[in-house]
């Protein structure tokens, strides 16, 4: 069943709509740090585990392809009307806390959620105020203690749902617009990092055979 749920996230990454976009506001301050995780897929369990190890992918490939994009290509848009390449990135951090706050760990008092994507061309921003609400993610993940919390009851979009299901939807939302990033980059000529490596490693094996 679990498998099968994460087949399920994958495959709408081409099916899911795209979130509305949050108007901008007056404010361009970062979020603030969250508290440390302490939980990681080894020691977590059942659902709660391949959340976390999907959680682990989703953040180090969006944050490394943010770091490999140059400043000067977060305005970059494919036409007009278009979220461009660092407004992607800061409707990935709105996403981590629309969904957090739906099953009760609010962003932080001091953080303007609403204005995230003003700050969609200072790419040091952008990767920085990224990085927090993954972090502020991986803290709702531990407020989750067991399995039996996934259940525990939470409005999502307005409808009566469970934990679990905001958890599952926030990744959903997270691989969509991964997806996004990776043609946005490629269109500006980056490789995404991984993919780099990847690369590197079997043209070193390649070599090696020689």
């Amino acid at each position: 069943m679990r498998k099968a749920l994460l087949c399920l996230a994958a495959s709408a990454i081409m099916a899911i709509g795209c979130m509305a976009q949050a108007a901008p506001s007056k404010s361009d301050k970062p979020a603030a740090a969250p508290a440390a995780a302490t939980t990681s897929p080894a020691t977590a369990t059942g659902f709660r585990a391949d959340l976390l190890k999907s959680l682990d992918d989703l953040e180090k490939k969006s944050v490394s392809l943010a770091e490999a994009i140059p400043q000067e290509k977060y305005s970059w848009r494919p036409g007009e009307g278009v979220r461009s390449i660092g407004e992607v990135y800061m409707h990935m951090a709105q996403g981590n806390y629309a969904y957090c706050g739906m099953v009760g760990n609010k962003a932080p008092a001091d953080l303007d959620v609403a204005g995230l994507e003003k700050l969609a061309n200072d790419k040091a921003k952008v990767v920085s105020t990224l990085k927090q609400s993954f972090a502020h993610v991986r803290q709702t993940m531990n407020m989750q203690t067991s399995d039996a919390d996934l259940e525990k009851s939470a409005k999502v979009r307005g409808k009566e749902s469970t934990v679990r299901n905001a958890l599952f939807l926030m990744q959903v939302h997270q691989s969509e617009h991964l997806g996004q990033s990776i043609a946005y980059a490629r269109s500006v000529n980056v490789v995404p990092p991984w993919t780099e490596e990847r690369q590197a490693a079997q043209k070193k094996a390649a070599a090696e055979k020689k």
